[in-house]
């Protein structure tokens, strides 16, 4: 017998029950939401606004750039605003009846008006991410090549965009542009984290920075860095405390190096270097170097490898 063989009627009775048990974890009864697939693919086209010519297609000269800026610019303007419509026609933070569209049409609107409005101003501090990925990695050829292939860059550009939303309180949205690039690049960076400018996050892979992280200027984080929360406060009736400060403040010029944790609501001084592997759970003051006891190196003599009488034949 074959799944296509099996008899599916006597467990959905069951299985829908299952439905009711649990309030929000089911989206039966409830408005559209946003499309996961829709957003990911938003987030390409918010590169290639951000960065003409990212994606392959050629650019000419200065009428060409200006046609491609502007189709680029509809079609992201187009797509999001579908998107953080629904986004709040589900939240429904008014509490309007079903039908009532026109208040979140409206926010919607102005929403979209004010990121492009921003748009200058977030790509300059894009083009610094660029740069600063550029000018702290001997092994990169050209700002281009950063903004094309550093994993770091893209989860800063599209952070950049999620985080303007999420100050406008634009739900869902921020989270699932985030998400997408933790998804690609294995960086995962809360939309409501606050970063400075011209951070550097170099490699990037297993990098989390929680939602109430503060990132001064000139910041550069390594592989697997963690700044998350210590423990999460609860009230009365043992529900979590949303909203408090409770993720790590890096000042400027503070560089952390790989797979070190820092956890809570510290404040790591300017110019302070945070070695690897180290678990840093208070304050650290500025221009300090912080870092494990050197470890004991321990070296054996192996006996030589014996090389097979007959190679194989190389076959060509």
């Amino acid at each position: 017998m074959t799944a296509s063989d099996i008899q599916v009627e006597p467990f959905i009775d069951a299985y829908i029950k299952s439905f009711d048990r649990y309030s929000q974890v089911s989206f039966l009864g409830f408005r559209a939401t946003p499309s996961m697939e829709i957003v990911e693919q938003i987030v390409e086209d918010i590169m290639e606004l951000l960065f003409p010519g990212r994606s392959g297609a050629l650019v000419f000269d200065d009428e060409a750039i200006r046609e491609t800026v502007r189709l680029s610019m509809k079609k992201v303007a187009v797509r999001l605003e579908n998107q953080i419509f629904l986004a709040w026609y589900h939240a429904n933070p008014l509490q309007l009846p079903d039908g009532k569209e026109y208040p979140y049409r409206k926010m919607t609107s102005e929403t979209i008006v004010r990121l492009l409005d921003a748009l200058p101003t977030l790509r300059a501090m894009m083009k610094e991410d660029a740069k600063a990925a550029f000018d702290g990695d001997p092994a990169a050829t050209s700002i281009r090549e950063t903004i094309i292939c550093y994993p770091g860059v893209k989860a800063l550009t599209i952070h950049r965009i999620a985080h303007f939303l999420y100050d406008q309180k634009v739900p869902l949205i921020p989270r699932m542009l985030s998400e997408t690039v933790h998804k690609q690049t294995g960086i995962d960076i809360h939309p409501g984290a606050k970063i400075g400018r011209c951070l550097f996050i170099d490699h990037g892979t297993g990098v989390v920075i929680g939602e109430t992280t503060v990132i001064g200027n000139q910041v550069k984080l390594y592989q697997g860095v963690t700044l998350g929360a210590l423990s999460f406060p609860k009230d009365a009736c043992g529900s979590l405390v949303r909203g408090s400060k409770r993720h790590p403040t890096l000042e400027d010029r503070v560089t952390v190096y790989a797979n070190a944790t820092l956890l809570g609501d510290i404040t790591i001084g300017e110019n302070t270097i945070i070695g690897s592997s180290v678990w840093i759970k208070e304050s650290v003051p500025a221009n300090t170097l912080v870092q494990l006891e050197e470890p004991k190196i321990i070296l054996r003599q192996l006996k030589p490898a014996q090389k097979p009488k007959d190679c194989p034949p190389v076959i060509t």
